[in-house]
């Protein structure tokens, strides 16, 4: 892992021969080395980008939009809003197949996933950096940890996810408060050990398990999801909640195995940042 904190308490400090180019400012009294890329898979989103990029903070290494063939000018107005973006095209279909293509162009030793849909603030991206470089390998972004919350939730999906969320707690001796939520963050080499491949949505409630089978500390973020801004969403409760369920089964549990070693997965409490 990299050299992560600095305290930065003044623009000269920061700007010092010795430290000058080494740490990326992030507040008045943070500062990293880390550099940090942002991965949004987009397909038609051209009308929600304007939103997306507006909160991303300027310390950002590199934004990698990922395209799924879009034709509204989606990969236009991300060149016009960020113009450093490295656009990669989608090969395959699906979510989850746009995520390990993105993940693949990143040179930042930090990823986030963003949604492109205008859901996601990306104004809460420094507190999952600062959970990263504090410690955690994989900072999860929760909607039901205290200070989260959700505009964009019916009821189906709502008990969807506190079912599935309680069967993969049970199964893999997780403490998730949220399993299906696309905001998260790791440092990149958390992708050794998960492995992804699977295609679809179900490719976070993939990564939320394999993180915990592969033991690496993991920090719950409280986030907020918004509505979405403009067009309509591809989720579908039903069909989408049987395919997670049909991930969660197959995954074995290593439970067992780790307590004939006597070790539990760390999780790091959500608030404190204490491992538990």
């Amino acid at each position: 892992m990299s050299s992560v904190l600095q305290p930065a308490t003044s623009g000269q400090d920061l700007q010092a021969p010795s430290t000058a180019g080494k740490y990326r400012p992030i507040t008045s009294h943070l500062a990293i080395t880390p550099p940090v890329s942002v991965v949004i898979p987009a397909m038609n989103e051209a009308e929600n980008l304007p939103y997306v990029f507006k909160t991303l903070p300027d310390w950002i290494h590199e934004v990698v939009l990922v395209d799924g063939n879009s034709t509204d000018g989606t990969v236009e107005v991300a060149r016009e809003l960020w113009p450093g973006v490295k656009v990669v095209g989608q090969q395959g279909r699906g979510k989850g197949d746009a995520l390990i293509t993105g993940f693949e162009a990143c040179s930042g030793d930090i990823i986030v996933m963003v949604d492109a849909d205008g859901s996601a603030d990306g104004n809460e991206i420094v507190s999952y950096v600062s959970a990263l470089v504090s410690g955690a390998d994989f900072a999860k972004g929760s909607r039901f940890a205290n200070g989260g919350g959700t505009d964009d939730m019916t009821f189906v999906r709502r008990l969807g996810n506190r079912v599935l969320c309680a069967v993969v707690n049970r199964k893999f001796g997780a403490r998730y408060t949220d399993l299906c939520y696309g905001y998260n963050a790791f440092w990149r080499h958390c992708l050794d050990k998960i492995e992804l491949d699977c295609t679809g949505f179900e490719v976070e409630t993939l990564m939320n398990i394999r993180v915990v089978k592969a033991g690496l500390r993991v920090q719950e973020i409280p986030s907020h999801e918004y509505l979405r801004i403009h067009g309509v969403s591809n989720l579908r409760a039903v069909r989408d909640g049987l395919r997670v369920l049909r991930v969660i089964l197959g995954e074995r549990s290593n439970r067992r195995a780790l307590r004939r070693r006597g070790h539990r997965s760390p999780m790091l409490d959500t608030v404190r940042g204490e491992v538990s």
